[in-house]
């Protein structure tokens, strides 16, 4: 396997597969129970690297929650329906009649939420013969590259995340309905906050580094007309997910990805349109962004 292997873990080996982000980690089975000390170095891996694979995972639904407990609160999605044995995980399927695809463009997940997701797991459970890959973009590099002045400049800002439309006004669900047949959506229950205002700038709780906060659920900037603030979020969007601060990650059966949605942009390639792609999906509620 090529990548460089991080040999102060004492319970798992981690190989790099990109300069900027990413790692591939190998000595551990998600489907046993997991002991704390070999927790921690997952913990740190992942902190590390961003974002973080597991390749021949022989997962169930409720191996991949009971994984994604140990990590936090379960945050569910407000507009598609979860199994129906296990209403926290998304099934995401692509037949080949399904033009688009979940997630097929750069964002982090549950941006919109007051709380966003603090990481999503991703287990891959029937993957194209090619194609169906994910990129993903490092933001702490993004937000290093930018000039000192854009710096000031971004620091009091905050990008308005919208949920529950598209940017050309029509409804998420509707879109989702129409594109993705195998998908259900709802509408969310009456009073959950579906737009919420976030720094374009934040700090990472754990490692304490900024990173650039920015993605496909920002509308808006805080204060300002989408008129005046549609050249920033463009420039931001084109900076933020530089090939130089990217990593892509082909999927195999069994893979397990994990990522941290405080740190990362990532995206969903559609370029299999032959073949079905089946991936189950969970979400780790996070915190309020500073």
């Amino acid at each position: 396997m090529d990548g460089i292997q991080h040999n102060r873990y004492r319970y798992i080996e981690t190989h790099r597969i990109s300069g900027a982000l990413g790692a591939e980690i190998s000595g551990v089975n998600l489907g046993q129970p997991i002991d704390d000390a070999v927790l921690a170095e997952i913990r740190a891996a992942l902190l590390e690297n961003l974002v973080i694979f597991f390749r021949d995972q022989d997962m169930t639904p409720g191996l991949l929650l009971a994984f994604a407990r140990r990590w936090g609160e379960i945050h569910r999605h407000p507009f598609i329906v979860g199994m129906p044995d296990y209403p926290d995980v998304l099934e995401l399927v692509k037949r080949p009649t399904d033009k688009r695809n979940f997630g097929g463009d750069w964002h982090t997940d549950q941006m919109f939420a007051p709380e966003p997701a603090l990481g999503t797991m991703l287990w891959a459970r029937q993957v194209p013969d090619a194609g169906g890959d994910t990129m993903f973009s490092n933001q702490y590099l993004a937000y290093d590259a930018l000039s000192d002045g854009m710096k000031r400049m971004l620091g009091g800002v905050r990008g308005v995340c919208v949920g529950d439309k598209k940017k050309g006004g029509a409804s998420r669900l509707s879109h989702n309905a129409a594109t993705i047949a195998s998908m259900t959506t709802i509408e969310p229950p009456k009073g959950l906050q579906t737009t919420s205002p976030h720094p374009l700038v934040r700090t990472h709780p754990e490692t304490g580094r900024k990173s650039l906060y920015i993605g496909g659920h920002v509308h808006w900037l805080e204060d300002m007309t989408e008129e005046e603030s549609k050249p920033l979020i463009q420039y931001l969007h084109q900076h933020s997910t530089q090939p130089a601060f990217t990593c892509r990650f082909r999927w195999q059966q069994g893979s397990l990805a994990f990522w941290d949605n405080r740190c990362t942009q990532h995206f969903a390639i559609n370029d299999y349109p032959a073949e079905t792609r089946i991936m189950h999906r969970v979400t780790i509620r996070g915190d309020r962004p500073f």
